[in-house]
C-alpha cells in the first residue's frame, strides 16, 4: 500500500491489535490465529497490527513477524491494511522492516527500541534508519524509553516522506498537544494507551482522529459502537458503555502487571479462539479471574 493511501487508511476509522495465537508448547499457531484475523476483518476496522504490542511483539523472535503479518494479510483477504510491529536496536528493526515489506504488510509501527534511554540525535537517527530502509509508511511509537520531541519528530517529517503517523502511549497530553499543533496534517494522530477507549476523549480533544482498540479482539461490535458514539459526539452512550465494561474491564487488567495483553488474550479464548497462552514473562489470569472476564462478556458472546 502506497504510504499516503495508508495514511489515509488509518484515519479513516478504528484500528486494532490482533493477539497472537500460540499453542501449548508456545509455537505460533497459524490456522487459529487467521481465523480470528478472518472474524475481525469483518467489522469496521480499517487497519489491524499484527505482531503488534498485544500481540506480544516483545516476546517474539524476528524471524516469526514476517510469518504472523504473511498469514493475516491472508485472512484479512484485503478487507483491511496490516500494519506489522517493528522494533528492537537499529539493526534488527531495519531487518523486521524489510522482512515484513517482502510478507506484505502496508505499512509498520516502529515500537520504542529496547532497554536504554537515547538522546533525540540517536532516535532520529534510529527512525530515519527504519524509514529509509522500507518503501512502506511508517508510524512511530512515543512510549516509555522512546519520547520524540516536537522538533525531532519535525525533522524526521521534513526528511522521511513515507512517516505518515505519529501513535502516543505517554499520556502526556501536553506534549501531544504540542506535536498537532506543530506537524498539523502532515501525520495521521493514533492513541496508544492501554485500553485506549478510557482515554479517547481526551485525545481526541488534542486532535488525534483515531486510536488502536485492544478489546476489539473478543468484543470487536461493542468496540465500533463505543469508537461511533465518541465521534458522533454521543457522551452519553459514552459513558454508559464506559460504566458497564471498561470500567470493570480496567479492574481485572488492573489486578497484575501484564494483564493489559494477558486479559485481551482471555477474551479471545472466551470468545472460541483457541489462541493459546501468553508467552513469558507474561502470565495469564487466574481461572477466577477468566470466571470475571466470562460475565463481563457474556452480553457481547459471538
Amino acid at each position: 500500500m502506497d504510504p499516503q493511501a495508508l495514511k489515509h487508511a488509518l484515519g479513516a476509522g478504528l484500528l486494532s491489535f490482533p493477539v497472537t495465537h500460540f499453542d501449548a508448547a508456545g509455537k505460533f499457531k497459524p490456522d487459529s490465529y487467521a481465523a480470528h484475523v478472518e472474524w475481525l476483518s469483518n467489522f469496521e476496522a480499517t487497519t489491524l497490527f499484527a505482531a503488534g504490542g498485544t500481540g506480544e511483539f516483545f516476546s517474539l523472535a524476528p524471524e516469526e513477524v514476517p510469518e504472523i503479518v504473511r498469514v493475516a494479510k491472508e485472512a484479512a483477504g484485503g478487507k483491511t491494511a496490516i500494519v506489522s510491529g517493528c522494533g528492537y536496536g537499529t539493526e534488527i528493526a531495519v531487518s523486521i522492516a524489510r522482512s515484513v515489506e517482502k510478507a506484505g504488510a502496508d505499512g509498520i509501527l516502529l515500537l520504542p527500541h529496547y532497554l536504554i534511554d537515547a538522546p533525540q540525535e540517536g532516535l532520529y537517527h534510529h527512525v530515519k534508519a527504519v524509514c529509509d530502509a522500507t518503501g512502506m509508511g511508517v508510524m512511530v511509537y512515543n512510549r516509555d524509553n522512546s519520547i520524540l520531541q516536537p522538533d525531532t519528530l519535525k525533522r524526521l517529517c521534513d526528511t522521511c516522506p513515507n512517516l505518515v503517523g505519529f501513535k502516543d502511549g505517554s499520556g502526556d497530553i501536553g506534549l501531544v498537544r504540542q506535536i498537532t499543533a506543530t506537524m498539523g496534517d502532515r501525520l495521521t494522530y493514533l492513541g496508544g494507551m492501554p485500553t485506549a477507549e478510557l482515554f479517547a476523549e481526551a485525545y481526541l480533544g488534542a486532535g488525534f482522529t483515531t486510536y488502536s482498540s485492544a478489546v476489539f479482539n473478543f468484543v470487536p461490535g461493542l468496540a465500533v459502537e463505543f469508537y461511533k458514539a465518541l465521534r458522533g459526539g454521543d457522551r452519553a452512550r459514552c459513558e454508559q458503555i464506559l460504566k458497564d465494561f471498561f470500567y470493570p474491564f480496567m479492574a481485572i487488567r488492573n489486578r497484575r502487571k501484564g494483564y493489559a495483553v494477558a486479559a485481551i488474550k482471555a477474551g479471545v479464548r472466551l470468545q472460541g479462539f483457541d489462541a493459546g497462552p501468553v508467552r513469558a514473562p507474561l502470565s495469564d489470569l487466574t481461572s477466577e479471574e477468566e470466571a470475571m472476564m466470562a460475565k463481563l462478556i457474556a452480553p457481547y458472546k459471538r
